[in-house]
């Protein structure tokens, strides 16, 4: 047996034998999908996309169910945050005390009399026999009364009143209760836990788009799902308006609606139904946009010219001003994918900075 033979079969007991190959990590960003294009510190790129996912559906969640603090269009909430509290029970507790001190002087007064009474019984030395047998028959009387409204009841089929159950039965029922509500809390906690592991059920998914310093959440819209411009926009007005410390790791959230190739053909193309819904042709109030550029491991694409025919794919009655525009063309070139997509009042929300927004400096 020569040599190279042993070393072959050494290798072949360390291979998988007829298994396939199990991949780690997340899936490559390709061109197609829609989602979050996140900036973050380098080196941190698998803690931001977590923080992310959590982030983005606390966001979805309050635009979709209504919950958390409701944010006016000029970004000022509709309920201040700091309010006078009252407690029904402060002004109760006082008016109790005084009535219990009202009553302890009335049970002190009836002791008194009482004390009295005692004292004058116990002063005479003979019971009157005429006062004992009134006594007697007035029990007497009472008792026949009774006896008498008992059979008019069970005449008319008035029934008794139910008998009250032992503090034995009701813990019994009580664990009843417990115990079904433990169990269909239990099967809530175990679908929602397939629906996890199942990713293909999965709304927000991280994606790896091959560069320091960024990270890519993508969402798969369901039927009336937002979009991801509006969840990033009521996200981020909610937490301008409280200010409220949500993010550790991520510096920029950005939404994406387009991602192609970096040509100007493929750009051309996938843009038209971005700029068929914000910039439509026939519009009373034409608005003012501009084009914000950026690229990551990619310079063969020439800048200007991608700025170009993003720029003429907006239609006539709408005006580019850098100055001061009303909406933002985000494209975002990384590696071989170009991102796109629509965001408003870039400048008044710190260029979508979501740590630089709730910073109280």
């Amino acid at each position: 047996m020569t040599t190279g033979d042993q070393s072959k079969k050494r290798k072949q007991r360390y291979l998988p034998q007829n298994r396939p190959a199990k991949k780690k990590g997340a899936y490559p960003l390709k061109p197609g999908v829609q989602g979050f294009f996140i900036s973050c510190d380098g080196g941190r790129e698998h803690q931001a996309s977590q923080e992310a996912i959590n982030v983005i559906d606390s966001f979805f969640e309050e635009l979709v169910h209504g919950t958390g603090l409701k944010v006016n269009s000029s970004g000022m909430l509709e309920n201040p945050v700091n309010k006078k509290v009252t407690f029904s029970y402060s002004d109760d507790e006082d008016e109790n005390e005084e009535d219990g001190e009202g009553d302890n002087g009335d049970e002190e007064g009836n002791k008194g009399d009482g004390d009295k009474t005692e004292l004058s019984e116990g002063g005479n030395d003979q019971v009157n026999e005429k006062e004992v047998a009134s006594e007697v028959k007035q029990l007497a009387e009472t008792k026949t009364a009774k006896e008498e409204e008992d059979e008019v009841n069970d005449q008319n089929g008035v029934e008794e009143p139910p008998r009250k159950k032992t503090c034995t039965e009701e813990a019994s029922e009580t664990t009843k209760v417990r115990e079904n509500t433990e169990k269909s809390i239990d099967k809530l906690i175990d679908a929602e836990l397939k629906e996890l592991g199942d990713k293909s059920k999965r709304r927000f998914m991280k994606l790896d788009p091959g560069c320091n310093g960024i990270a890519f959440i993508q969402m798969k819209r369901r039927d009336g799902d937002p979009s991801p411009k509006d969840i990033v926009q009521h996200g981020l007005t909610s937490a301008a308006a409280t200010k409220k410390h949500m993010s550790r790791f991520i510096l920029r959230l950005v939404p994406i609606e387009v991602s192609c190739y970096p040509s100007e053909e493929e750009i051309s193309r996938a843009i038209k139904p971005l700029v068929e819904q914000y910039f439509p042709v026939e519009t009373d109030n034409p608005r003012k946009f501009a084009v914000l550029y950026g690229a990551r491991a990619n310079t063969g694409v020439d800048r200007m010219k991608i700025i170009n025919t993003v720029a003429k794919s907006v239609p006539a009655p709408h005006k580019v001003d850098l100055s001061n525009p009303e909406m933002s063309i985000v494209v975002e070139i990384v590696k071989t994918v170009c991102l796109i997509g629509v965001v408003e009042k870039y400048k008044e929300l710190a260029k979508y900075n979501l740590r630089q927004l709730t910073s109280t400096k």
